[in-house]
């Protein structure tokens, strides 16, 4: 499940425009405080890159070592739209399930 709501989360990350692998990381963390490490955030870049779900370009950064930028291609944004509306409606459900709960510990 955490594989599929880490991909979803770098899918949404991308969808407003390229960012690279460090600005993708700190997205996540500061807005879904989805603490996410180098080592499985550039392996999921790779795969979803593989899969063509996502397009990659080198760009000399004005300080220090060049930048590899994504960016979302037509079919990572048709991924990102069905998996967007599919966490919707399981959120949904699994929120009326959680209904019962207490919202503070016994």
């Amino acid at each position: 499940m955490r594989k599929g709501c880490l991909e979803l989360a770098i899918l949404a990350a991308l969808w407003p425009g390229r960012l690279y692998g460090l600005e993708i990381m700190r997205l996540l963390a500061d807005e879904s405080a989805l603490v996410v490490p180098e080592g499985t955030v550039y392996p999921l870049l790779n795969r979803l890159k593989s899969e063509g779900l996502l397009s990659s370009e080198w760009v000399e950064a004005e300080a220090g070592h060049p930048r590899k930028y994504y960016t979302l291609t037509a079919d990572g944004r048709r991924r990102a739209v069905q998996m967007a509306r599919f966490w919707t409606t399981f959120a949904a459900s699994l929120g009326a399930l959680l209904l019962p709960l207490p919202k503070e510990e016994p």
